[in-house]
């Protein structure tokens, strides 16, 4: 506020009571309780606002994770959330004690906060921080994870942010006794059914990890019989795209593995599900879009398939933009450029049965390779291999008017 500058909070908020009990021509005798009032209330605002001000004194980030026994794939992960600078300050301010709201002890939040406190200490005094308390409070949330076997990323990562979610969420879920009554929003448009079923996604749901990674998913299903259109709308934190077939040899593009993801695909009878209209399974196309866009869009690149006789991966290496990915062309059809830049990548080498995970991360002045306990600078054009497993991209045009449909 003007004049305000290097004010402590005290004397400023009793100069604003002053002032605003002037300004509204305020009694004498009634000046008392007002002053009271307002103070309470301006001191509240002033800590709210010093809060979010707050700076954060960061170190290099460059600092590796010590492998604690086959996990790899949790360190490379954990690197790339590091460099998630909305969840990294959220963290390290420790923002979720105040506003969660779910009586569940945050256990797994405080361990996942004292890492990232390692990670960008200040004082840099140690070169290597050791994830294994963290580790061991993960595996007592998920005991799937019990053990010293190799661990998929993707995997890890879907569950990790479900924890943490679980944890921080400024709502307390409660159990419904009964089974709601379905809502029907045929009279509505589109926009209008998606709002209205993230609303009541967030009266549930709603964390620190919902605004930074959730987006909201739409599949059109078309009836071939009768012409009738159907919507429904799911929540997402990340998007597993296929991979196009094709020789490892000659190389895809990200936006191929979109297309591949979004195209629309037909339904027999058989796997096609009610039509609304006809009251029975038809022949039916089906297409997948994105409703809303998240802040933090996270794009698997599904290079592990099941066939009937064996598990394989792909090693067909994938072109992506660094920056400035539009994502408008797979969202709504006046949505605009919808921009993302590429803040981290998760690698993963070597074959189905053993492999390696290894993260690159965007620093202020380039990018860094992590392999567990070393961190060494890497150039942007040894970024796009056929290791890459696991892309974040940060949104960068949030602000603009393509987005207004979009959100809550």
């Amino acid at each position: 506020m003007p004049g305000a500058t290097g004010v402590n909070g005290e004397g400023s908020c009793q100069a604003l009571c002053q002032t605003l009990i002037s300004q509204n021509g305020l009694q004498r005798e009634t000046a008392d309780i007002s002053q009271s009032v307002l103070y309470t209330s301006l001191m509240g605002l002033l800590l709210v606002t010093d809060k979010e001000k707050e700076q954060l004194n960061l170190g290099s980030g460059r600092v590796g994770l010590r492998n604690v026994g086959n996990t790899c794939f949790l360190n490379a992960v954990v690197q790339c959330l590091s460099h998630t600078r909305g969840l990294r300050d959220y963290c390290l301010l420790k923002s979720y004690r105040q506003e969660k709201s779910s009586k569940e002890e945050a256990k797994l939040m405080e361990a996942f906060s004292q890492v990232l406190a390692g990670l960008w200490d200040v004082d840099g005094e140690s070169t290597v921080v050791n994830p294994r308390q963290f580790y061991s409070t993960f595996k007592e949330t998920v005991p799937y994870f019990s053990g010293y076997s190799q661990q998929d990323a993707q995997e890890f990562l879907r569950f990790l942010l479900d924890r943490l979610h679980n944890e921080i969420n400024r709502h307390v879920y409660v159990q419904r006794t009964s089974k709601e009554p379905v809502q029907k929003y045929a009279k509505f448009r589109i926009s209008e059914e998606a709002a209205a079923m993230w609303k009541k996604h967030l009266e549930r749901d709603d964390s620190k990890i919902v605004d930074l990674f959730s987006g909201q998913l739409r599949s059109s299903l078309h009836c071939s019989v009768c012409s009738h259109d159907s919507n429904t709308f799911d929540v997402f934190c990340d998007l597993s795209l296929p991979m196009p077939k094709r020789s490892s040899a000659g190389g895809v593009t990200l936006r191929e593995c979109l297309d591949l993801f979004s195209q629309e695909e037909r339904l027999d009878e058989e796997n096609a599900p009610m039509c609304e209209r006809c009251n029975r399974r038809t022949q039916s196309t089906k297409r997948l879009s994105i409703q809303r866009f998240p802040q933090v869009i996270v794009i698997h690149l599904n290079r592990f398939t099941m066939s009937r006789w064996s598990f394989s991966k792909s090693t067909v290496r994938v072109s992506f933009p660094l920056l400035n990915l539009d994502l408008g062309h797979y969202g709504p059809v006046d949505c605009g450029p919808v921009l993302y830049d590429l803040y981290a990548v998760c690698n993963h080498s070597g074959t189905v049965n053993m492999g390696h995970y290894t993260a690159c991360c965007r620093e202020d002045d380039g990018w860094c390779f992590y392999n567990d306990s070393s961190v060494t600078p890497v150039s942007e054009n040894q970024l796009q291999t056929n290791q890459a497993y696991v892309l974040f991209y940060q949104r960068s045009n949030s602000n603009s008017n393509s987005n207004s449909t979009l959100r809550k």
